[in-house]
């Protein structure tokens, strides 16, 4: 699983980084890129509940996995052969829809195994954070020396590689219980469910458009290519000790706790990088990811295998990734791009910041909800 996880996660930090520099060289506009970029999210919010459902219901996840695996290794591929942008449209579309599968198939799957193992999900995730740092650097380097589209030959090499790995994954899913339909009722009726996914909007939809337009930034600033790749190195790379270490914290802080730091983080950064600050500053501070992402990914996760019922926790993983990844990225990163045609993309980075912020009073109320329960708890506990 481990290597599993650096592998997926090495292939996405080849080409998702410098996908927007790639539009950008190839003469499409911001609102064009923006929009090409945020596809990928917004079918993800149709796509990935759909996948954890079939996850579910089949009790397949390493075949669906496989198929998605092999599918999204080979469209992506293909995107560097098409140039018209009505063509693109129609292939990212196609491309966005099996590369959704991966990432929540994958969790669901390692959730199941950690809950049953009393292991822990961050000790397997960081490896996915050291694959994307490591994979930016060397791609970065790599197409400076030959050409930009090299970012499509890595992506595709290392997910056909990672192909060989699943057969060794646990098989086991989740046995399912009851109506799908009324699992997913069951999850959306539930407050703090509700409050989380709005949380998860607002915080990780900065987060993930950052990994599209992180290197127009460093760009701007007076970066270059491999400027880019050490940015990222830094940023992600510093996720993993962090991600090592999150089970202890939350066990000792807890979740909410934790996720709210890891949001107030964000929010500063975000809002830090409105101000131009110099490109060294700027790669002194992509450590804050490592506290943000690094913690707040590992306390999401136990968020949902504490707060959610068991045989609806991939379709509740779905729901979380096609928030967060889906319509949190899918808006973000479209506004982001019309930002950028209008003012700059300092001003898209300030509008990162005040929706992070709004992230972080919602899981303030999420904890005042929970607070509010646990004294309900104990008064009952103590009537009795």
């Amino acid at each position: 699983m481990k290597l599993y996880y650096l592998l997926i996660f090495f292939s996405f930090g080849s080409l998702f980084p410098l996908l927007g520099v790639y539009f950008k060289d190839a003469g499409l506009s911001g609102t064009q890129i923006g929009t090409l970029l945020s596809i990928s999210p917004v079918v993800m919010i149709f796509a990935q509940p759909l996948w954890g459902v079939i996850t579910d219901y089949t009790q397949r996840p390493r075949l669906i996995l496989g198929i998605s695996l092999l599918l999204t290794a080979s469209f992506g591929l293909v995107v560097m052969l098409l140039h018209e942008y009505a063509m693109l449209i129609l292939l990212l579309v196609v491309f966005s829809f099996f590369q959704s599968a991966i990432v929540p198939v994958s969790d669901s799957i390692l959730l199941n195994y950690v809950h049953r193992t009393g292991r822990e999900y961050g000790n397997y995730r960081l490896y996915g954070a050291i694959g994307f740092a490591v994979s930016v650097l060397i791609v970065g380097k790599l197409s400076e020396a030959t050409a930009l589209t090299s970012i499509f030959y890595v992506f595709a090499s290392a997910l056909f590689l990672s192909l060989f790995l699943v057969r060794k994954m646990p098989g086991e899913n989740q046995p399912l219980q009851g109506n799908l339909s009324a699992g997913i009722k069951q999850l959306v009726r539930m407050p703090p469910f509700v409050l989380f996914l709005l949380a998860v909007f607002l915080v990780f939809g900065p987060i993930f458009a950052n990994n599209f337009y992180f290197g127009f930034y460093i760009q701007e600033i007076g970066g270059t290519l491999t400027g880019v790749g050490i940015a990222f190195l830094l940023s992600a790379g510093s996720e993993a000790p962090f991600m090592k270490f999150a089970g202890g914290a939350i066990k000792k802080w807890g979740i909410v706790h934790i996720m709210m730091f890891a949001s107030a983080l964000s929010a500063a950064r975000w809002t830090f990088y409105f101000f131009e600050p110099s490109l060294a500053v700027v790669m002194a501070t992509t450590i804050v990811q490592g506290f943000s992402v690094g913690l707040f990914i590992p306390a999401a996760m136990e968020f949902l295998r504490n707060h959610t019922p068991p045989e609806t926790r991939a379709t509740a993983v779905a729901l979380y990734t096609a928030i967060g990844n889906g319509v949190g990225s899918w808006f973000c990163t479209l506004v982001g791009g019309m930002l950028i045609d209008s003012y700059s993309i300092f001003s898209t980075y300030l509008f990162f910041g005040i929706l992070s912020v709004g992230g972080f009073l919602i899981i303030a109320v999420l904890n005042k909800l929970q607070q509010k329960e646990q004294r309900g708890v104990s008064i009952s506990v103590i009537s009795k």
